[in-house]
């Protein structure tokens, strides 16, 4: 029988509650930072002082984490947005793959709200803001609970709500589209490009398209937006061949909860793509070239 010194047993018991609500408190600060990475590091940070808490006694373990990560959270959308206003080009969020598989954990909580278009929509928000609507209109929090989190008025967070709400509500429409909906759009999409077939595509497109790439100064891409049918199915059809080398391999897979494209090249992610849909069109475009913020998906032979 191995015997496991008692300083060791201690700092077990903090590590299995953090480990617990590990995935609501990823998936909270996810939403509020649109990047994996940061919101790793958020976790961390929240671990560390989730060490020194558990010392003395918590009543609420998944209350208190849930604070802490969301203060964080806050502090770093003040830093966030200023090298945001700094990055070259369109800026978007880290991609995720959310589709089951041995080699990644499921993510809790995956629905419209985790979808590239609607974290693009919460980037209208204040910090403040962005916190009070994931965690009132996502995760379903009473106000009461948010007012704790947040060190405010139950009314303050009223308020907070409601001006949230007024920012997102005109776009909010276009994430009811069904999975299956979204599925048909992209297959359409891709053998409309494939075939270099003009038509096709700008019948898929909605009036108001509008297609995002996102290269981060270190990939080739659009630094602007490319906006109307027009535009955009002729970037896919002649310009697009200059960012794309001939020897790449698709799939198609689940980027934020619906579908999407992933582009490979050697075997390792060269870029994404998953679209917006609204009224069987589609509405949005995201394509993510960034390599940092691909190096931590998995390669193609770890994919199949």
């Amino acid at each position: 029988m191995k015997l496991v010194p008692s300083g060791a047993t201690n700092n077990l018991r903090p590590l299995a509650a953090f480990d617990e609500h590990r995935g609501l408190l990823f998936s909270i600060a996810y939403r509020m930072l649109g990047s994996r990475a940061d919101a790793e590091d958020m976790l961390q940070e929240t671990f560390l002082r989730w060490q020194h808490a558990s010392e003395v006694a918590v009543h609420d373990p998944r209350a208190f984490l849930v604070t802490v990560v969301t203060r964080l959270c806050i502090n770093q959308l003040q830093s966030a947005r200023v090298r945001r206003e700094q990055y070259f080009g369109q800026w978007l969020p880290e991609p995720l793959f959310t589709q089951l598989t041995a080699e990644q954990p499921p993510i809790p909580g995956i629905d419209g709200s985790l979808s590239m278009a609607f974290l693009m929509l919460l980037e209208r928000l204040t910090p403040v803001e962005r916190a009070v609507f994931i965690l009132r209109e996502v995760f379903d929090y009473e106000y009461a609970e948010v007012a704790a989190m947040l060190g405010r008025s139950e009314a303050s967070c009223r308020q907070t709500l409601k001006r949230a709400k007024q920012h997102v509500a005109e776009e909010r429409q276009r994430f009811e589209s069904s999975p299956q909906e979204h599925q048909r759009l992209l297959q359409e999409f891709l053998e409309a490009t494939a075939r270099g077939n003009m038509q096709g595509l700008l019948a898929l497109l909605s009036k108001g398209v509008v297609l995002y790439t996102d290269g981060g100064g270190k990939a080739t891409a659009v630094p602007n937006p490319i906006y109307g049918p027009d535009h955009v199915a002729r970037f896919f059809l002649g310009a697009r061949k200059k960012f794309v080398p001939e020897d790449v391999v698709r799939r198609f897979t689940e980027i934020n909860g619906q579908p999407g494209i992933a582009v490979y090249h050697h075997d390792h992610v060269f870029g994404v793509l998953t679209i917006d849909v609204l009224e069987g069109q589609i509405r949005g475009i995201y394509i993510v070239r960034n390599p940092d913020k691909l190096q931590r998906l998995p390669s193609l032979s770890s994919a199949c």
